[in-house]
C-alpha cells in the first residue's frame, strides 16, 4: 500500500482554537504552510499564529528551524512509495518514481530540500536504502547503482521543477499558450519550432505530463543495457 501523504488530513486546529501542540501537528502545519505560500513563508512566528500558540511554545517540540525542515523532509519521504521488494527492479523503480512525482507535485518546495539535510530522518534513510536495495537485487554493481540512483533522481527532480514552472501543460490552456507564442512568428522564421508546435503540442490529447513516462522508459531502457554489460562503461571514441 502506498504511504499516506501527511498533508492529506489537515492537522492544524480551526482558526481561533488552541489545541494541544505536538511535533507531528507542528510539522503538518508547516507542510501546509509551505504548500500554500512556499518554504520561505515557514517561520516559527507564522506557525505559532497558525496553530493558535505562542512562538516559544513550539520550541518544546522542535529545536530550531533546521530541526523543523529535517522533519518536514522526512514526512515527504515517508509519503513516497518505496520500490516494492516483490517486483522486478524495473517495475519497482517505476512505482517509486511515479509516486515521488505525485508527492513532489503536491509539495514542489521540497525538491530543493530533499538531498540537502545533514540530519536525515528515519523515513529518509529507509527510502534511500530501499532504492539501493532494489538496484542491487536487480544485478547492478555497487558503482553502477550509485550512478543509476543519481541519474534517476536528477531526471525526477528536474521534471518536477520544470512541470511546476510551466504556465500550461495541456488542454485548452496549452493551446492558447502555443498560439500566443507561434502565431506572431513569420512562417519561415522558426520552421522547426512551428512544426513541433503544430504537429505535436497542438494535437488533441497532448499533455506535457506524458513526457515523464517517455523519459522514464528511456532511462530504464538505458539502465537495462548497462546492467547487461555488467555495469561497465563503454569506451569513448
Amino acid at each position: 500500500m502506498a504511504p499516506t501523504d501527511p498533508v492529506a488530513s489537515p492537522a492544524a486546529a480551526p482558526e481561533g482554537r488552541r489545541g494541544r501542540l505536538s511535533r507531528q501537528r507542528i510539522v503538518a502545519a508547516a507542510i501546509e504552510l509551505a504548500d500554500e505560500a512556499g518554504i520561505e513563508a515557514v517561520t516559527i512566528r507564522r506557525l505559532a499564529d497558525r496553530l493558535g500558540a505562542r512562538p516559544m511554545s513550539l520550541y518544546h517540540h522542535v529545536a530550531n528551524k533546521d530541526d523543523l525542515l529535517d522533519a518536514m523532509v522526512d514526512e515527504v519521504f515517508a509519503a513516497i512509495e518505496a520500490p516494492p521488494a516483490d517486483r522486478d527492479w524495473r517495475d519497482a523503480l517505476a512505482v517509486r518514481l511515479r509516486s515521488a512525482r505525485r508527492v513532489l507535485g503536491r509539495h514542489p518546495w521540497a525538491v530543493a530540500l530533499l538531498e540537502s539535510r545533514r540530519n536525515p530522518g528515519p523515513a529518509t534513510l529507509a527510502h534511500h536504502d530501499a532504492v539501493i536495495a532494489c538496484l542491487r537485487r536487480g544485478g547492478f554493481p555497487i558503482e553502477t547503482t550509485a550512478h543509476a540512483y543519481a541519474v534517476l533522481d536528477a531526471f525526477l527532480y528536474g521534471f518536477v521543477i520544470q512541470e511546476a514552472a510551466l504556465p500550461a501543460t495541456g488542454g485548452a490552456d496549452m493551446d492558447e499558450l502555443v498560439e500566443e507564442v507561434v502565431a506572431p512568428l513569420a512562417p519561415d522564421a522558426h520552421p522547426h519550432l512551428t512544426e513541433l508546435a503544430r504537429e505535436v503540442v497542438l494535437q488533441p490529447g497532448y499533455d506535457f505530463a506524458h513526457e515523464f513516462e517517455w523519459g522514464l522508459d528511456l532511462l530504464l531502457d538505458a539502465l537495462e543495457r548497462r546492467r547487461e554489460l555488467g555495469g561497465s562503461t563503454p569506451e569513448l571514441g
